[in-house]
């Protein structure tokens, strides 16, 4: 990474270009760090989807979050969006994690097992 002096030393605004990336400091029409983003994040996954129900920072609210699942981001929001419906309950999708308000672990297990993927349920 680099050090914080080269990162605000850094050209942020071309006339010719517009926006420039902090990152690659490419035109914002050009960069590519999301995409690189991305598919170290499905390279980094095993092959297995975890559901759990977490509490933490939600002043006592449980939500079951979905991670691990090896879907492009579209297509993660689009499988998020089917499952709240089954569920019939919102959520939202994160850093590729989907969380679903409320505890339905064992309906998303079942109901993500139909679609072929390999499920455990994680934590307590």
């Amino acid at each position: 990474m680099a050090s914080l002096q080269d990162q605000l030393r850094g050209l942020v605004y071309s006339t010719e270009h517009g926006d420039m990336c902090p990152g690659c400091r490419q035109p914002q029409a050009e960069c590519r760090c999301a995409v690189l983003a991305e598919q170290q994040r499905l390279d980094a996954l095993d092959g297995v989807v975890r559901i759990r129900r977490e509490t933490s920072g939600r002043k006592g609210k449980g939500v079951t979050t979905i991670s691990g699942l090896p879907l492009a981001d579209p297509a993660l929001k689009a499988l998020a969006k089917s499952l709240k419906k089954r569920c019939g309950t919102g959520g939202s999708v994160h850093d590729g994690i989907i969380e679903i308000q409320g505890d339905h672990r064992e309906l998303l297990k079942a109901e993500l097992e139909r679609q072929g993927y390999t499920v455990k349920l994680a934590g307590g």
